[in-house]
């Protein structure tokens, strides 16, 4: 009988009601028979148990449901594996994988060429999986025999890692473009005014000498706009902490970006209450200077650019430049704030544009833990929102 499960309750009640029926005068005979076949019901109906699955693990022996236990709330989807069959599924991997996978041959469950060889080696081993939860996911994954029996499978979400590096990569493709071609306008140029020298008439020499200039002053452009970038990146986890007063910062950055000649067109509807915020007042600044340089550039010369500056609702200010220009199509809008992403590359280097003001822009509202809103249709010109959380003293 070892192994079996005795059914202790059951067998107490049929003793008892088996006294009953002799109490309620019931032949003996009977009640022995019904008595037996009651309690021979009891081994009849309930099963032996199923054996626990078990393995050894450095010396230790773990059942199956120690096993889940154990890594069920790991941090990492996690399989283990009966062969070649999923038997447990950890908390992680049913949620980034499927709850479907359990009982799936592992094979069929992740269809990956990758994963399907390193589940064919005996010896285990690890691999990277590129496709696997998405066509853009990248997961490590490592695969470990724990006996001749049983086997687990960990994975590792190097997605972000992915898109870092590819960003990295794309940015300084980029980067590299958008410096190579000023210095290559300025050689070029350079390189004729020294081989020709007076041969070159005049008029012309004075023509090369304003493209040199004006790239050289575009090339010291784009790497004030890198640094300032690299800069507001390195510090954007770092929360400012100084009050800085908004209603002075917002009007004298505007017309330091729209400039002398400028200033005409700026129209301002900026509150005399006081609206301060904690904040980095140069990165405040620049932030303006690059909106309202933004919108000058882009709007209709005949129109004003409109900087508005108000308490908002949920204690936050909120900053609006609105300009009355082309407007920007739908589909560029998300995109807006990547560097180097333009929608018309030629007009925005003819205005002396380099691709990086709006992705300052982003990174420094990130870091003052605003928010950045981008509205636009064609022909009714573009708004800028930047709101920011107000500032709470003691």
């Amino acid at each position: 009988m070892e192994g079996r499960f005795i059914p202790v309750a059951g067998v107490v009640i049929a003793v008892f009601a088996g006294g009953g029926m002799l109490l309620a005068g019931v032949d003996g005979i009977l009640v022995a028979a019904v008595l037996t076949l009651w309690i021979a019901s009891f081994w009849i109906a309930v099963p032996p148990p199923v054996p626990q699955a078990t393995a050894q693990v450095e010396g230790l022996t773990i059942t199956r449901a120690g096993m889940r236990d154990l890594i069920e709330h790991s941090g990492l989807p996690m399989l283990l594996l009966d062969s070649d069959r999923i038997i447990v599924a950890n908390a992680q991997a049913r949620e980034e994988i499927g709850r479907h996978v359990v009982g799936q041959d592992a094979r069929v469950a992740l269809r990956h060429p990758a994963a399907i060889d390193l589940l064919a080696r005996s010896e285990g081993g690890s691999a990277t999986v590129q496709g696997l939860t998405g066509p853009k996911s990248n997961w490590q994954m490592t695969y470990q025999r724990i006996d001749e029996r049983y086997s687990l499978v960990e994975l590792v979400n190097r997605t972000a890692e992915a898109d870092i590096s590819r960003a990295h990569t794309d940015f300084v493709a980029n980067a590299s473009h958008e410096l190579r071609t000023p210095l290559a306008s300025i050689i070029g140029f350079v390189e004729t005014l020294e081989d020709e020298g007076d041969q070159v008439p005049s008029e012309q020499r004075q023509k090369f000498y304003g493209t040199v200039l004006r790239e050289a002053r575009r090339l010291k452009s784009l790497i004030d706009d890198l640094m300032s970038l690299s800069r507001v990146e390195a510090e954007k986890h770092d929360q400012p902490r100084s009050i800085v007063s908004l209603p002075l910062l917002v009007k004298q950055a505007a017309r330091d970006g729209a400039g002398p000649e400028r200033t005409a067109r700026l129209k301002f509807d900026v509150t005399d209450k006081a609206i301060e915020v904690r904040g980095d007042e140069k990165q405040l600044e620049q932030l303006v200077r690059n909106l309202v340089d933004n919108a000058m550039k882009y709007g209709s010369a005949d129109e004003p650019v409109k900087v508005t500056l108000a308490a908002g609702e949920r204690d936050m200010a909120v900053l609006k430049i609105r300009d009355h220009g082309d407007g920007i199509d739908a589909e560029h809008l998300p995109h807006l704030t990547r560097r180097f992403y333009r929608t018309d590359p030629g007009r925005s280097r003819a205005a002396g544009g380099t691709g990086l003001g709006l992705a300052i822009v982003k990174h420094i509202v990130e870091r003052h833990r605003g928010r950045l809103d981008i509205a636009s249709q064609r022909g009714e010109g573009t708004t800028v929102t930047v709101r920011l959380p107000l500032a709470r003293r003691g």
